[in-house]
C-alpha cells in the first residue's frame, strides 16, 4: 500500500491486498484485434494499479471505453491517483470519475490527468463520497500515443445502519413517558429517495408544538413550532437543497438550541429562529420516521410517506435504526421496513447536447391514429424549449411531435396537405422535476435533460439493450445516470439577484437590486458624493453605496456639490422636540431613525475625510449631587456620551465651557444653571468614531414649570478618503501591503495611476498555482491576468494614446464565476467569459503587493544563505543521499521573479546545494530563456527553453517556475501566457540547500557559463524566501551577501534616455566569445537598465477586507 498523495492528507488505501476489489472494464487490458463487449471482466486487478508494470489500455476499436472498480462494499472515498501505462506513450490527460452505490444512477467528478506515463497525479475529491462502484471514463489522452492508466483509490471504511422504506412503512420511537420536552436537539441522518415527496420525520404535542422534516418537490422542508399555532395551511417551512430525489445519498443535520436552529443539507446551511412562545420542543408519545402512520390525529396533515433509504439515523444520541435492527421495545415498526437498501429499478439516460443528442427506438408495430399510438416517459430539464419525441404515423405522411415550447407541453399532430393540430398542457415544466414534455420540430433544438420509464405501445423500452447496441440507436447520450444539476444552488447571484438556469449555464436577473454584471456584483451607484462630484454631477438627491460591491446596499442621501467642501451628505434632519414629565428614574428617550441602516452609516463615516453633526440643543441638563448627568446621548454603538456640541469627547461639558462664556461659570453648561428663563447649549459634534447619534435621553423635567426643548441637526459628512489617498513609490523597498484576497468567488479592484515608465506590475497576489495580476504591459496597454485552475486567462485593453503620460488614468478589474472584465478610463470594457463547468474559486495565500526591484551591473550579485539546510526546514531528512520514489515524488520548488535587461548572455538566478545539485535560470547568447536542473550529479543537467524569442529586449518579463517531482511548469508573461509543462529526468529533491544567488556567480554553476547580469530584478521569491527584500531591508545581515554595485533604483528613471538602440550598442562593444564558454560570454560596459515600475498610485478596493490607510514598508 502507498501513503497519502500529498503532505497533510492521510488516507487509508482501499485497493490493497487485504481489501479485495473487483475490476471490470469495457475491454480487456490489452489491445487484441477482435472487439470485446463492455460486460467483459478482467481476470485480475494487478494490471490497473499504480507503480507495477503494465496498466489498463482498451482496444482501439472500443468507442466508449471505461474501467470500473467494485469495492465489494460501500467505502468513503476521498481521493484518486493515476499514472499512464508503464513505459509507454499511453496516458489519460483528462477523465471523468463516476460513482454509484448500485452500479446504476451514477454521479460524476471531472479531473485533469497525466502529462506522461510515469508521474503520479493525485486528485482530491471536492467532498468525500460513500460508494461501492467507481467508473473511470477517459475523455482526453496523449494525441501521439493512446490512452492507458494505472489507478489507485484512497479513503476509509465506515459503519452504516440502513433502513429501507417502501412508501407505506415507518419506524416509531416511543418515549418512556407521556411526552418528551427538550431545549436542545441534534438530529442527523442520511437519505436516498426515489420520490420528490415524502415525510422523513414527524412529531407533535398537545400544546401545538410540532416538528416535521419532509421532501417537497425535491427540496427538504423543515416545519418547526414551539407552542404557538396548530397545524394549518399557513404553516411556513424553511427549505434547503434541490434535486434531492436523484437516488443518491444526502446528509441532513438539525441543530436546535431554544429558538435558534441550524438546518444543514450536504454542505448548505440555513440559520433561522423558529416560531413559538416557548423555548422547548414538547412532543407527545412518539416520533415517527419515514412517514406519519396515523394521519387522522388532531393537527396532522396529509403527506406522502418516504420511499427510499435512511442511514445512520441519530436522534439526540440515540441510534434509531440500530435499536430497530435489534428489535428493542421502544421501536415499533409499521409496514415493511427492511435493513438493506434495495437496488433502484429505474434506469435513466441523459441527453448531453441540445443540438445533436437523440435516441432512436423502433415501434413495437406499425401504428395508426385510430389504432391508438401511445408513448409514455418521464423527463426532467431546465430548458424551456426542446424536442422530446417525434414519430411517423401510418398512413403516411402523418406524424406527431411532443415538445417543450415556452415552458409548456405541446403536442402537434401533422396530417396530410399540411394540416396540423396542436394541444398544450402544463406550466413551467422546466423546473427540474420529473414531467412528460413535447417540442415542435421546427426551429427547435433537441431535448437536453433526462428521461426514464419509456414505453411505446404499452411495451417498456429496455435502455440497457439500447446501450449495448441491441435495440435502436443513439447519439450523445449517457445511460444509467441523470446528470441534472441545480446551478442556482447555492445562488451565485449576489445582492438578492434572481437566478435563472438552463441545462448548461445560469444567469442572474439584477433588476431592482442596485447592482449590475453577470452575477450582480458591481454597484450601479457611486461610493460617495465626492465620486459623483468627480464625474460632474450637480447637487441633489442620490443613492450611494459606501462599500461598493460589498454586502451593504445603497443608501439615499443629499449631495451638496457647492460650499467650502467639495461634497456633503445629509442623511436626516429632526424638528424641535418638547419634553415634560421626565425624571432620573423615567427619563425621556428618543431613538433617531436615519434613512440608512446603522451598518451603512458606519461605512459612510469610516470613509470620510472630515465629518460633523450639527446638534442644536435647548434643554434642562442638570446633574445630580454626585455628578451623574440627567441627560445624555448614545453613540453609534449604543454607548452613553455626556459631552455636548462644541466640546471634546470624554468630558461632561458644553461649548460655553470651552469658550468660557457660560451664564453661570460654576456650571459647564448653560442649561445646568437651572434658571427660570430659557437657556441654550448648542454646538457641533464632530468626533466621527462616535457618530451618528442613535438616541437622546432627557431627564429632570417633572418639576412644576420645568420643560426642555431639543433639536438634532442633520448629519453632514465631508470628503472621501478613498479617492485622494495617493501614494508615491520612490524607494524600491517601499510597498503597499494589502491582506490576501479572501473573496474566492468574486472580487474587484480599482485604482488611479500615473507614471512615465513604459511597463510595470501594478499589483499581484499569488497562491500555490492561482494568481491575480494587473500590469502596464506596454506604454499603451493594461493587462489583467489570473489563474483559477482552468489555465491562465488574460484580458488586455489597448489605448490609442500612451498611458505613461504622467496623467491620471483609471483602472478597474473584476473577476467572478461567470466572467472577468477590465476597464481602463473610458475605453470599451473588455470581457472574458468563464467556462461553465470550470474551476470557480480563486485561492491565494500571499499578501497583495506592488513590486520591489533593484538594478544590477556586471559585477553585482546578491546571495542569500539559508540558516540551516533547507531540506531540514522542510521536515525532510538531511542525512539521506538519495530519496525514495515515494518522498521524491513530492519534491517541489516554487520560483518567481521579474526582470528587465538588454544584455545577453546573463545569469538571472541560481540555487546551489552542498551535494553539488543546482538550479539555474539564465539568458542564452541569443536572449532566450533557459532553465537548468541538475539533480543527479552523475547525469547531465536537464535544460529547457520555454521561449524562442529574445527576452533581452529592455522590457519587463515575469517568470514563474513550479516543480512537483518530475513535472516542471513554466510561465513567462509578456510573450508566453500559457502554462507550459516539461518532464525532468529525475524526481529527486534538492538535498541540503546552501544558497540562492541573484546576478554574478563566483564558483558554482560553471556549466551555465554566465558572468553576471546587467539590468533590473524585482519580486524574487523562492518558496517562502524573498531574497531581494532581505537584501534591501537587512543589509549587514549574516544571511545576505552583496557583491559589487547594487542600486536601489526605480528602474524607470533612465528609460526615456536609454533607448533600445543605445542599449544594444553598448552590448555589442564586447570581447569575442571564449571557446571554453558554453554560450560564448560577452563583456558589457557598466550601465543600469531601468525599465521597471515607478508611479504615483491611488488605490480603492471594494471587497470585504479593510484597507490599510497608509503606506507601509515591506517586511521580510
Amino acid at each position: 500500500p502507498h501513503t497519502e498523495p500529498r503532505s497533510g492528507l492521510v488516507f487509508l488505501l482501499l485497493l490493497s491486498d487485504d481489501l479485495p476489489s473487483h475490476w471490470r472494464s469495457s475491454a480487456p487490458p490489452s489491445r487484441p484485434s477482435a472487439p470485446r463487449p463492455s460486460s467483459s471482466v478482467s481476470p485480475s486487478s494487478c494490471c490497473g494499479r499504480l507503480f507495477p508494470s503494465g496498466g489498463w489500455s482498451p482496444m482501439v476499436t472500443d468507442p466508449e471505453p471505461w474501467l470500473q472498480v467494485d469495492l465489494r462494499d460501500r467505502m468513503e472515498v476521498t481521493a484518486v491517483a493515476t499514472q499512464g501505462r508503464y513505459d509507454s506513450s499511453d496516458w489519460v490527460s483528462r477523465y471523468m470519475l463516476l460513482y454509484s452505490d448500485t452500479g446504476q444512477a451514477w454521479k460524476q467528478f471531472r479531473f485533469v490527468g497525466n502529462t506522461n506515463s510515469e508521474a503520479v497525479v493525485h486528485n482530491k475529491l471536492s467532498h468525500s463520497v460513500r460508494t461501492r462502484f467507481l467508473r473511470f471514463i477517459p475523455l482526453e489522452w496523449n494525441p501521439s500515443g493512446w490512452l492507458g492508466v494505472r489507478l489507485e483509490v484512497y479513503g476509509c471504511s465506515f459503519k452504516s445502519d440502513v433502513a429501507d422504506f417502501d412508501g407505506r412503512s415507518s419506524l416509531l420511537y416511543r418515549f418512556n413517558q407521556k411526552s418528551m420536552s427538550t431545549v436542545k436537539d441534534v438530529i442527523s441522518l442520511r437519505f436516498k429517495s426515489r420520490q420528490a415527496e415524502g415525510v422523513l420525520l414527524h412529531g407533535e404535542g398537545q400544546r401545538g408544538d410540532y416538528i416535521t422534516l419532509e421532501l417537497h418537490r425535491g427540496k427538504l422542508a423543515l416545519y418547526l413550532n414551539l407552542g404557538e399555532l396548530r397545524f394549518s395551511s399557513s404553516r411556513v417551512a424553511v427549505t434547503v437543497g434541490s434535486l434531492l430525489d436523484d437516488q443518491h445519498w444526502h446528509s441532513v443535520v438539525i441543530e436546535r438550541f431554544n429558538k435558534q436552529v441550524n438546518l444543514t443539507v450536504d454542505s448548505h446551511t440555513q440559520h433561522f429562529q423558529t416560531k413559538g412562545e416557548g423555548d422547548s420542543l414538547e412532543v407527545d408519545y412518539e416520533l415517527s420516521f419515514g412517514g406519519i402512520p396515523l394521519p387522522g390525529k388532531p393537527g396532522t396533515f396529509l403527506r406522502k410517506n418516504f420511499h427510499g433509504c435512511i442511514e445512520n439515523l441519530n436522534y439526540n444520541g440515540i441510534h434509531i435504526i440500530d435499536l430497530a435492527k435489534r428489535r428493542k421495545p421502544q421501536i415499533y415498526s409499521v409496514g415493511n421496513v427492511t435493513f438493506s437498501c434495495s437496488r433502484p429499478q429505474l434506469v435513466a439516460c441523459t441527453f448531453l447536447s441540445s443540438s445533436s443528442s437523440f435516441l432512436s427506438l423502433p415501434a413495437a408495430a406499425p401504428s395508426t391514429i385510430m389504432g391508438g399510438f401511445s408513448v409514455r416517459l418521464q423527463f426532467r430539464t431546465w430548458n424551456s424549449e426542446g424536442l422530446l419525441l417525434s414519430a411517423r404515423l401510418s398512413p403516411e405522411p402523418q406524424s406527431l411531435d411532443l415538445q417543450i415550447s415556452n415552458s409548456q407541453l405541446l403536442l402537434t399532430l401533422h396530417g396530410a396537405a399540411q394540416q396540423r393540430s396542436e394541444v398544450s398542457a402544463g406550466h413551467k415544466v422546466n423546473d427540474g422535476l420529473w414531467h412528460t414534455v413535447s417540442l415542435d420540430t421546427r426551429n427547435l433544438g433537441a431535448f437536453q435533460g433526462c428521461m426514464r420509464l419509456i414505453t411505446i405501445n404499452d411495451q417498456p423500452v429496455n435502455l440497457n439493450h439500447v446501450q449495448q447496441g441491441l435495440l435502436g440507436s443513439y447519439n450523445q447520450i449517457q445511460f444509467d445516470t441523470c446528470n441534472i444539476r441545480d446551478r442556482c444552488l447555492p445562488n451565485l447571484c449576489e445582492h438578492g439577484g434572481r437566478c435563472w438556469q438552463t441545462w448548461s449555464s445560469f444567469s442572474c436577473d439584477c433588476s431592482g437590486t442596485g447592482y449590475s454584471g453577470a452575477t450582480c456584483h458591481a454597484s450601479i451607484y457611486e461610493t460617495s458624493c465626492e465620486a459623483y462630484k468627480l464625474i460632474g454631477s450637480s447637487s441633489g438627491f442620490y443613492s450611494i453605496d459606501p462599500d461598493g460591491s460589498g454586502p451593504l446596499g445603497p443608501a439615499p442621501v443629499y449631495c451638496n456639490m457647492t460650499g467650502e467642501f467639495t461634497a456633503a451628505r445629509r442623511v436626516v434632519t429632526f424638528t424641535l422636540r418638547r419634553v415634560q414629565g421626565s425624571s432620573a428614574l423615567k427619563p425621556h428617550s428618543m431613538a433617531l431613525n436615519y434613512s440608512a441602516s446603522a451598518e451603512q452609516l458606519r461605512a459612510i463615516i469610516a470613509g470620510l475625510s472630515w465629518d460633523s453633526l450639527a446638534s442644536g440643543l435647548r434643554a434642562a441638563l442638570r446633574v445630580l449631587a454626585d455628578g451623574r448627568p440627567l441627560s445624555w446621548w448614545l453613540d453609534q454603538r449604543g454607548e452613553r456620551r455626556t459631552y455636548w456640541g462644541g466640546f471634546l469627547p470624554g468630558v461632561q461639558q458644553c461649548s460655553c465651557s470651552l469658550e468660557e462664556n457660560c451664564i453661570d461659570m460654576s456650571h459647564f453648561c448653560n442649561c445646568d444653571a437651572d434658571t427660570d428663563s430659557w437657556t441654550t447649549d448648542m454646538g457641533v459634534l464632530s468626533y466621527k468614531d462616535h457618530l451618528p447619534v442613535s438616541h437622546v435621553v432627557v431627564g429632570d423635567t417633572n418639576r412644576t414649570g420645568s420643560e426642555a426643548v431639543y433639536q438634532i441637526g442633520p448629519l453632514r459628512c465631508y470628503g472621501d478618503k478613498s479617492l485622494w489617498n495617493a501614494a508615491s513609490f520612490y524607494q524600491e523597498s517601499s510597498t503597499l501591503l494589502f491582506p490576501t484576497l479572501r473573496t474566492e468567488l468574486a472580487s474587484d479592484i480599482s485604482f488611479y495611476f500615473k507614471t512615465s515608465a513604459p511597463s510595470g506590475v501594478f499589483l499581484e497576489n499569488l497562491g500555490h498555482r492561482d494568481f491575480i495580476r494587473v500590469e502596464l504591459s506596454s506604454p499603451s496597454e493594461v493587462t489583467f491576468s489570473f489563474e483559477v485552475g482552468n489555465g491562465p486567462s488574460v484580458l488586455t485593453v489597448k489605448s490609442h494614446l500612451p498611458l505613461n503620460d504622467r496623467q491620471w488614468h483609471f483602472v478597474r478589474v473584476e473577476r467572478g464565476v461567470k466572467e472577468a472584465s477590465l476597464q481602463v478610463d473610458q475605453l470599451p470594457l473588455r470581457f472574458l467569459e468563464a467556462p461553465a463547468d470550470g474551476h470557480r474559486r480563486l485561492r491565494l495565500n500571499s499578501q497583495l503587493f506592488v513590486e520591489v526591484s533593484v538594478s544590477f551591473d556586471r559585477e553585482s550579485s546578491v546571495t542569500f544563505t539559508f540558516q540551516e539546510p533547507f531540506s531540514v526546514m522542510q521536515n525532510r531528512s538531511s542525512q539521506a543521499s538519495s530519496v525514495s520514489r515515494e518522498s521524491s515524488s513530492r519534491a517541489r520548488e516554487d520560483v518567481a521573479f521579474s526582470f528587465i535587461t538588454s544584455q545577453s548572455p546573463a545569469m538571472l538566478l541560481s540555487v546551489s546545494t552542498f551535494s553539488q545539485q543546482y538550479i539555474a535560470v539564465i539568458l542564452a547568447r541569443n536572449g532566450t530563456l533557459q532553465i537548468w536542473y541538475h539533480l543527479q550529479t552523475h547525469r547531465k543537467p536537464d535544460v529547457f527553453s520555454p521561449l524562442l524569442g529574445n527576452l533581452a529586449d529592455g522590457l519587463l518579463h515575469r517568470v514563474r517556475i513550479h516543480r512537483e517531482g518530475k513535472d516542471l511548469y513554466v510561465q513567462v508573461s509578456g510573450e508566453l501566457r500559457k502554462l507550459q509543462s516539461y518532464t525532468l529526468s529525475s524526481d529527486a529533491e534538492l538535498i541540503l540547500i546552501r544558497s540562492l544567488t541573484l546576478g554574478k556567480v563566483i564558483k558554482e554553476v560553471v556549466q551555465a557559463g554566465s558572468k553576471g547580469f546587467v539590468g533590473c530584478l524585482s519580486s524574487v521569491q523562492f518558496n517562502h524566501v524573498a531574497p531581494l527584500k532581505a537584501a534591501l531591508l537587512n543589509r549587514g545581515s549574516s544571511l545576505v551577501t552583496i557583491r559589487g554595485p547594487l542600486v536601489q533604483s526605480n528602474c524607470g528613471a533612465l528609460a526615456d534616455s536609454i533607448t533600445s538602440h543605445n542599449l544594444r550598442g553598448d552590448a555589442n562593444k564586447t570581447r569575442p566569445a571564449s571557446r571554453g564558454d558554453e554560450f560564448g560570454l560577452q563583456q558589457a560596459s557598466r550601465f543600469r537598465c531601468s525599465r521597471s515600475f515607478h508611479a504615483l498610485i491611488t488605490c480603492e478596493r471594494h471587497f470585504t477586507d479593510s484597507l490599510p490607510s497608509t503606506c507601509k514598508f515591506a517586511r521580510l
